[in-house]
């Protein structure tokens, strides 16, 4: 499947499976993530921003897995420390889930990821 499957998936859904290469055991894992879409691109935000585990990975091995509703894709995503995007990526969050929700569950977030779904 491809991006469009993935995109039409997401109308349905709040979380998205992410799928990362791990920096060090080179093993997969996955694990479920909120997410915005924002025009041809979804917006990431790693809970514990640049220590996050996941975004760590990301940063090494930018080839990612997203599924959902079961469709597929893989991608190479942008992992970002530029602090426009991130407060971009936050408020996108905010306008999604709710300011509060974002600002409990995000504390200190330093780092989004862009991921191209053209």
């Amino acid at each position: 499947m491809g991006s469009a499957e993935l995109k039409s998936a997401l109308q349905d859904t709040n979380e998205v499976e992410l799928t990362t290469t791990g920096r060090k055991s080179g093993n997969q894992s996955s694990r479920p993530i909120w997410f915005v879409e924002e025009g041809d691109k979804l917006l990431l935000l790693p809970v514990s921003g640049s220590k996050s585990n996941w975004y760590r990975n990301v940063e090494k091995t930018p080839t990612i897995g997203l599924a959902a509703e079961g469709a597929e894709v893989q991608v190479d995503a942008k992992p970002t420390t530029d602090s426009s995007t991130v407060e971009h990526a936050v408020e996108a969050f905010g306008a999604k889930y709710g300011a509060d929700r974002v600002k409990e569950y995000y504390p200190g977030v330093d780092a989004a990821v862009e991921v191209p779904l053209a």
